[in-house]
């Protein structure tokens, strides 16, 4: 996610946060950096220009040029100028009352990623309580009624599906239907097309018209960079959008679209698609995702997810675990399992203060700790529980059930055993934990 830029951007901080001193020479030579990094990551030039020119009229103020330390106020320049790139502040989606029908239009070009995006934002709602009714009005697209009726069961949402008609009158069905079964958030999928054409905007001007939609959203191939800008900017012309969720943004090496869309097009991006499963949907946050191109991590994000994995109760229970060294197979399995469902470990290490360029996530083998993983299960319950009863034969017996070598089997044992120790030790030690939050506060 944004590795091109956010490598490029890591190395212009570490230089400028060097510097003793910051003068007018230093400012020229950094900007020149940040615009090649810019350009390079298919930024538009306008807002190129305009990004640079800000910042060297600000960075050459006397308050930074005699600051105590001007290094750490520059790089605030240039995260302030990208958060403001980036749209400021997160925008929720605008829906009325839980008691009254809202509806969501969403359209986009095909292999946008459209129907899949669909599904997770209903099932975001319907997570959040709402009510939502998901509408087959993609009648162009082979499939494209099935696909939505397979993802709407995954997510727990009833689709509503009409055929005979076209899709505005589709929509006009769905919308009386939806009031007498009291559905509170309507979500219409349209048909793409290839390329923006006249037939697809009179179509979605008719649905428009007819469904006068709360939000009206496009959906965009973050990947295509300022391809997907200028296709914002036509549909916003022909239609009027009220945001755009970039799709495919876990995929994303270059950042062109996001740092782009909000200055070109004046709309802004509400939520970011992060991977292939129904969950994989972040709400879009201006100052984390210029964190993350700086090179400063997203500590907010990391927390938060942590949070959807483990509640205050199993934290509690984890401790006391570790301070007792009762720490088991079973929950390192656990904990492994959790860790897994936050993300990758790119993603992950992204949101780790300082990690981004000093951690190589090639170091961090995934293949590895699936093998782990294969190793614990083909352990008995009674194994997982007392790992020092896994003697030689013990340890024969889940080598060939895990499909490893004996030495593996050796090493995960020896490695999980130093770990119980290290826990045993940090969890007991006040002063280390003291120690290791003030470095954390550091970086």
């Amino acid at each position: 996610m944004l590795d091109r830029i956010a490598y490029k951007f890591t190395e212009i901080v570490k230089t400028i946060s060097g510097q003793g001193k910051i003068t007018e020479k230093n400012i020229q030579d950094t900007v020149n950096e940040i615009k090649i990094a810019l350009l390079e990551a298919d930024v538009n030039v306008r807002v190129v220009r305009r990004f640079v020119n800000r910042t060297i009229q600000e960075a050459s103020g006397e308050n930074v040029l005699l600051a105590v330390n001007p290094g750490q106020q520059f790089i605030k320049i240039i995260y302030d100028r990208m958060v403001g790139l980036l749209g400021d502040e997160k925008q929720d989606l605008l829906l009325k009352g839980p008691d009254t029908q809202s509806v969501i239009l969403f359209m986009g070009l095909q292999g946008s990623g459209k129907t899949t995006t669909i599904a997770k934002i209903a099932g975001r709602l319907k997570r959040e309580g709402r009510v939502p009714l998901m509408v087959a009005a993609d009648l162009q697209r082979p499939a494209a009624i099935e696909q939505l009726k397979v993802l709407g069961e995954q997510v727990g949402v009833e689709v509503f599906t009409e055929e005979g008609n076209k899709a505005p009158q589709v929509v006009k069905n769905a919308l009386v239907f939806a009031r007498k079964r009291q559905f509170n958030t309507i979500l219409v999928d349209t048909a793409g097309r290839l390329q923006i054409n006249r037939e697809l905007m009179d179509e979605l001007a008719k649905i428009r018209d007819i469904a006068k939609p709360d939000e009206k959203i496009l959906v965009a191939d973050a990947m295509t960079g300022q391809n997907a800008v200028d296709i914002a900017k036509e549909f916003d012309e022909k239609i009027g959008i009220t945001g755009v969720i970039l799709s495919k943004f876990d995929s994303d090496a270059r950042g062109g679209a996001a740092i782009s869309l909000k200055s070109v097009t004046g709309k802004p991006i509400k939520f970011i698609g992060t991977g292939e499963k129904l969950t994989d949907l972040e709400v879009f946050y201006p100052d984390r995702i210029a964190s993350r191109i700086l090179g400063m991590g997203d500590v907010v994000s990391l927390v938060e997810k942590a949070q959807e994995t483990i509640n205050q109760k199993d934290a509690d229970t984890l401790i006391k675990k570790m301070r007792s060294a009762a720490f088991t197979l079973e929950d390192y399995l656990d904990q492994f399992r959790r860790v897994r469902k936050m993300g990758s470990v790119q993603s992950l290490i992204e949101m780790i203060p300082g990690a981004k360029g000093t951690i190589n996530e090639d170091d961090i083998d995934e293949g590895e700790m699936k093998k782990e993983e294969a190793i614990i299960l083909s352990m008995t319950p009674t194994e997982r529980r007392n790992h020092r009863i896994i003697g030689p034969s013990r340890r024969k017996r889940v080598a060939k059930g895990s499909g490893t070598s004996v030495f593996e089997v050796n090493r995960l044992l020896k490695k999980f055993e130093n770990m119980r120790l290290m826990m045993k030790k940090v969890a007991k030690n006040k002063k280390y934990q003291a120690k290791m939050f003030s470095q954390l506060g550091r970086i």
